[in-house]
């Protein structure tokens, strides 16, 4: 996945910025939510997801590390595994359920933490700019010279495999982008005539950025930053598949995957049901994103 991946989630921030403050924006942009069936849905199914992977003891009786030699590759539909087996015999429902918690904090973990770096990088580079604001971007340009995955995988190849280094070598993968973003959206922002009249009465750089900045570009931040979970969560399962990720015998949608690829001729459904998966909730954070970016871009909501 190249670094461009990252760039097409970046939302429409021209018209968001200047309209953030506007009395009623907020009640609006959820109002529109309310109204949109295809958000609602999405919503509704990633918190089933989200769900059934906290509530995996309650939801999967079975034991995900204990196998069956006897019951190895069993069918969709087999009686107690109503979705089938693994290739060591382990009940797949549980191994999915269980494996959906660490895939999703996979996925959330480190787009939260590039959110709270990052944002804080770039409001600060888009705010104080100057030489401060070159030092930053200048930076990040260095990391954007390496395409996503492989700097992830340089990154889990230099520290060794685990969801620790995982979370950490995507997270440095997802900071120079939001700091981008947010540099964007802030140089916007600290153009508008309240921020202007601001600094003209006196008021310190931190109140400005935290009274008046940082409420008309968080919205933009967390949009781009849902999106970003979608990707974290393909990448993670990616360096999981892949040997650097999670290890075994924990259950994981990307490492279920790749033990299951030698099964894909026995019984295909069964290996396919951690990549659909990763699709169906990959595919989930994105159209919450679109969403949310609908509901903000008033150009849509005239």
């Amino acid at each position: 996945m190249s670094q461009a991946t990252l760039d097409l989630a970046q939302p429409r921030i021209a018209d968001a910025v200047p309209l953030a403050s506007a009395p009623g924006y907020w009640k609006a942009v959820r109002q529109r939510l309310l109204r949109d069936p295809v958000t609602i849905a999405v919503t509704l199914v990633l918190c089933g997801i989200v769900f059934i992977s906290i509530g995996a003891p309650l939801v999967a009786h079975a034991d995900p590390y204990v196998g069956s030699v006897l019951g190895r590759l069993k069918p969709i539909g087999t009686p107690g595994h109503w979705l089938g087996t693994d290739e060591t015999g382990r009940d797949l429902w549980a191994r999915l359920c269980y494996g959906g918690r660490l895939s999703l904090l996979a996925g959330i973990l480190p787009v939260t933490i590039s959110l709270i770096v990052g944002g804080f990088l770039g409001i600060l580079a888009g705010y104080v700019g100057g030489l401060v604001g070159t030092l930053i971007m200048r930076t990040m340009d260095v990391f954007y010279a390496f395409p996503s995955i492989l700097l992830a995988i340089a990154i889990c190849g230099l520290l060794g495999n685990g969801l620790s280094n995982s979370v950490i070598a995507l997270s440095v993968v997802f900071i120079p982008p939001m700091v981008r973003i947010a540099d964007t959206v802030t140089t916007q922002a600290r153009q508008l005539d309240f921020v202007e009249a601001a600094r003209a009465s006196g008021t310190t750089t931190m109140q400005i950025i935290r009274y008046h900045v940082l409420a008309n570009v968080l919205g933009s931040i967390l949009v781009y930053a849902t999106s970003l979970i979608s990707v974290s969560i393909i990448l993670s399962a990616g360096l999981s598949f892949l040997g650097l990720g999670v290890t075994p015998p924990q259950p994981e949608w990307g490492l279920m995957l790749n033990s299951l690829r030698q099964a894909i001729y026995v019984q295909p459904y069964v290996a396919a049901l951690p990549g659909v998966m990763i699709f169906v909730t990959s595919m989930c954070f994105n159209l919450v994103s679109d969403g949310f970016r609908s509901a903000m871009d008033v150009r849509l909501n005239k």
